[in-house]
């Protein structure tokens, strides 16, 4: 056992916590997860670096691709599944691999995390290259999958980082380190606690700052979404009235108009253009803000 790693670590303040009550317990759990936000805040400049490099490889056509294991990996996969509906990109632009494959979704595969090989291959299988940016996700910042996979990464010339809650030393195949120490966790060595909230909260910055930077919102609005459910066409339809200063029956006759393609029915609008213009004009438009 490695009692160097700070998440392998006790943390005193939850030493006997099973004498405790319910109340105290979640006041106690509270306090801790208040200082993951401030953690993350000492990090902001290497999020930042590294989200500089992920809409490099997007402008050249690459893929921001997630790797890890257990909570790390589950987080990364859900990460990258949700930006296709909200940001309308494909689903090969923003990939997820976890060790033990879509099974370790759901239970864990023992021993999956120490395999080098097999994230080597899942990359492989994906056809990973050069313009595509890797992140290894591993609280620990020790997981023989992770760090194998971003060998093979920086091998091939792809831009690499690893984001981690321990406080490991520089690697030459790491581009980017994102150390977010929040301390031991709550119960010794469960990751999915503090750690696990930390790393919600930079993938959630990672992909939502570079889609931004890559014009798939309009200021803080959805405008390249997917809508294919009826909370999302109403937005649209609410986003377009706001926006365009339309009536409602109006903002649905235009999203109609533009078979449900906000940014279409943005151009349609300020152009006076026909749907079939205005989506090929939406092709090259670089940024909606443009027509304002």
């Amino acid at each position: 056992m490695n009692i160097n790693k700070i998440t392998e670590q006790s943390n005193f303040k939850s030493e006997d916590i099973d004498k405790k009550d319910i109340n105290e317990i979640t006041q106690i759990m509270n306090e801790e997860d208040r200082g993951v936000s401030e953690s993350i805040k000492t990090v902001l400049p290497n999020v930042s670096s590294f989200i500089k490099d992920v809409v490099v490889s997007f402008n050249n056509q690459g893929r921001l691709i997630y790797i890890g294991s257990g909570t790390s990996g589950r987080l990364g996969v859900l990460d990258a599944s949700e930006c296709p509906p909200t940001f309308g990109v494909s689903k090969k632009m923003v990939v997820g691999i976890i060790a033990g494959g879509d099974l370790a979704l759901k239970e864990s595969i023992e021993g999956a995390e120490d395999d080098i090989n097999q994230s080597v291959e899942q990359l492989k299988e994906i056809g990973f290259r050069k313009n595509d940016i890797l992140l290894g996700i591993s609280a620990s910042g020790t997981t023989p999958y992770v760090l194998s996979a971003l060998k093979y990464g920086s091998e091939l010339g792809s831009k690499t980082g690893l984001l981690t809650s321990n406080n490991i030393k520089s690697k030459k195949y790491i581009n980017h380190i994102i150390k977010v120490i929040v301390g031991p966790e709550l119960i010794s060595g469960s990751t999915r606690l503090k750690s696990g909230s930390a790393t919600k909260m930079v993938l959630n910055m990672i992909s939502t700052i570079s889609m931004i930077k890559i014009n798939k919102t309009f200021g803080n609005l959805m405008i390249s979404m997917v809508p294919k459910n009826k909370k999302l066409i109403n937005r649209g339809i609410s986003i377009l009235h706001d926006k365009l200063s339309l009536s409602i029956k109006d903002a649905k006759s235009l999203f109609k108009e533009s078979n449900y393609n906000l940014k279409v029915a943005f151009i349609m609008h300020k152009k006076s253009i026909s749907y079939e213009d205005a989506l090929k004009l939406s092709y090259s438009q670089s940024s909606i803000r443009d027509l304002f």
